[in-house]
């Protein structure tokens, strides 16, 4: 097996997995994130979202070995606490029902805010709509995301 260093919340790590090996596995398994979570597996849904390089994309299909050189952000790096903006709006909004979704769902809106700090709704829209929440909870999201800018 090959040892693959990654840079995962601004840490350092070495692990000896296959290439081939999906990060969200990596996440789960090797490194015990399991904040990032497992949804359709085909990259469909958003549950499986992280950051790369500051950017959102799907992790349940991404293999380790694209993303050595890169910066990966699970939903345990955006903050000790939980008290980043977002999550802190997230709360105050109340947007969680079942909860499962959400992981994904923050990170997807952090990546939004740090690309455009004051989104309008129809990019939120836009940028969102990759995101499956199944109890239906959109509009305390767009809430959440709104707060969230105002807060940064």
């Amino acid at each position: 097996m090959p040892t693959i260093t990654l840079n995962v919340n601004s840490k350092k790590v070495t692990i000896d997995v296959d290439p081939a090996t999906p990060v969200l596995w990596v996440l789960r398994e090797h490194l015990h994130l399991v904040g990032t979570k497992y949804g359709c597996g085909v990259a469909q849904c958003g549950a499986c979202t992280i950051l790369l390089d500051n950017v959102a994309v799907r992790s349940c299909m991404l293999p380790v070995s694209a993303v050595a050189q890169k910066s990966i952000t699970s939903i345990e790096g955006l903050s000790a606490n939980g008290d980043h903006p977002v999550q802190k709006a997230w709360i105050e909004k109340d947007v969680a029902q079942c909860g499962y979704c959400q992981t994904g769902q923050i990170m997807s809106a952090v990546a939004l805010l740090r690309s455009n700090p004051n989104p309008t709704d129809a990019q939120i829209d836009a940028v969102m709509s990759g995101n499956i929440c199944r109890c239906g909870t959109y509009l305390r999201i767009k809430e959440a995301i709104k707060a969230a800018a105002t807060a940064q």
